[in-house]
């Protein structure tokens, strides 16, 4: 099955996610503020650009129940996720990094003019890639009520995070097996580049990425 490839496919890079610096203090508790801060406000960045695109996968799902599933996933990702943000954030002010930016910009171009499909592929790692370093995090921490990231880990190991993560690779998972050869390609390769972003806006916030010419830019 697609998912179960691309698990297996991207094997190396789960592993340089879990073993990322960032990853590895954030479980720990050891995460510097000022890292996990920048992340946070490039986090909220991207889920309003994320929000839009599982928005745009539900006006294209051919099937009522996945449109359902990406509305109310959308709607998620603006409330109750950015609930978790406000707990979290200290400067708002902060730009948008480029990596941030590169990847919301993929979402939003793939969620505009790619294959239904390939949509759905490129949207699954957010939750899935997400979903799997929350459950890894909350084992290796255990009780999390007097941890300095609890809420954070708590909202992505939550059980009806992990339901949502399923019922996502399950969608992938039947329109790949109905998929002609070229859609299927373009799913994994829409797949492979979200998955490398993730890993990379993880590192982006860990090295507080700059823009050189932050001056001229805005938030």
């Amino acid at each position: 099955m697609f998912c179960e490839d691309m698990w297996l496919r991207t094997a190396d890079l789960m592993t340089a996610i879990h073993e990322h610096p960032f990853i590895r203090a954030l479980g720990d508790g050891t995460l510097d503020r000022d890292r996990f801060g920048f992340y946070m406000v490039q986090d909220a960045r991207y889920l309003e650009a994320y929000s839009k695109a599982l928005a745009t996968a539900s006006a294209r799902a051919t099937d009522p129940a996945d449109a359902a599933f990406w509305a109310q996933s959308a709607h998620t990702a603006l409330a109750a996720e950015r609930l978790l943000h406000a707990a979290y954030i200290e400067d708002p002010d902060l730009a948008t990094s480029p990596t941030c930016l590169a990847y919301s910009s993929f979402l939003q171009a793939t969620a505009l003019t790619a294959p239904y499909p390939v949509i759905a592929a490129a949207v699954l790692p957010c939750f899935w890639i997400y979903q799997d370093v929350g459950t890894a995090l909350l084992k290796r921490a255990g009780d999390t009520s007097d941890h300095p990231y609890g809420r954070w880990i708590s909202t992505y190991s939550d059980p009806a995070f992990a339901a949502s993560a399923e019922q996502a690779r399950a969608i992938a998972d039947r329109l790949a097996a109905t998929a002609d050869p070229d859609t299927r390609e373009a799913m994994d390769r829409a797949y492979g580049r979200a998955a490398a972003y993730e890993w990379m806006f993880w590192d982006s916030a860990w090295r507080r990425e700059t823009w050189p010419t932050a001056q001229w830019l805005a938030p």
